[in-house]
């Protein structure tokens, strides 16, 4: 399983939201660029960007920082305020090579064929951000009567072979993410990558025991130092071996 940096661009910076809420932020940096070269330097092969205001505002915000972090070298996957066919193709332009879709997955069924077709299944992951079972959007400030279950399942007739689940009460809370819930969306039949409250190797470790699970998106747990990366390989965690350099604070309040 590929353990996947994150890197939440708000206003030019590098943030972590608690929950996706931008009265609860925790700012690394004016500089998200050096912080996306430091993980390309230590092998990541992949970055996970959110445009925090594009995902608030409808429309995407950062394509700027964007082209330069792909500039680096790194695999970028982006996500946030991606509602149409040209904002996929100015994401594609700016060097993303996948596009996260959400809002537009629940509201226009359409336009996520649209895109399947026009840039294929591996550039286009379906996001699922879920609270208490239900997906939200507009930067997760709506949640709406749709199951995560039905989206994933809509989403995977119209071609989609990829989502990132993501448990909104466990983002940026270095709580553990939501295993039950993980798994069972895994089981629907889509390539899997789990988001939200990873804290240790040790939870780690648990997601890359469930199939189906290809990787898991880290963000303050790296951030905060409870869990390294120092080499390429450790990229990698599988639900056997140790990996060296990957620290553990299992001393977290549960």
């Amino acid at each position: 399983m590929l353990i996947i940096p994150a890197i939440d661009l708000r206003e030019g910076r590098c943030v972590r939201l608690v929950r996706g809420d931008f009265a609860r932020e925790t700012s690394y940096g004016n500089d998200p660029v050096r912080v996306a070269r430091h993980w390309a330097e230590l092998g990541a092969p992949w970055i996970h960007v959110v445009d925090l205001d594009g995902a608030r505002d409808g429309a995407p915000a950062q394509l700027d920082l964007v082209r330069q972090i792909a500039e680096i070298g790194v695999n970028v996957e982006l996500g946030g305020g991606l509602r149409s066919l040209d904002d996929f193709r100015a994401a594609f332009l700016a060097g993303a090579r996948r596009v996260v879709i959400g809002t537009v997955a629940v509201e226009n069924d359409l336009i996520l064929r649209q895109a399947v077709r026009a840039f294929g299944p591996e550039a286009v992951v379906l996001g699922v951000d879920a609270r208490d079972g239900l997906v939200a959007t507009h930067g997760w400030s709506r949640v709406g009567r749709i199951e995560s279950k039905e989206l994933i399942e809509r989403a995977r007739a119209s071609g989609v072979t990829r989502v990132i689940y993501t448990d909104i009460d466990r983002d940026g809370t270095l709580t553990s993410p939501n295993i039950p819930a993980i798994a069972a969306m895994a089981q629907l039949g889509l390539s899997m990558i789990a988001s939200g409250g990873v804290a240790s190797l040790s939870d780690l470790r648990q997601l890359a025991a469930i199939p189906g699970v290809e990787g898991a998106i880290v963000g303050k747990a790296l951030y905060e130092g409870t869990v390294t990366v120092e080499s390429a390989a450790e990229w990698q965690v599988d639900a056997i071996s140790e990996v060296r350099g990957v620290g553990v604070n299992d001393d977290r309040p549960k």
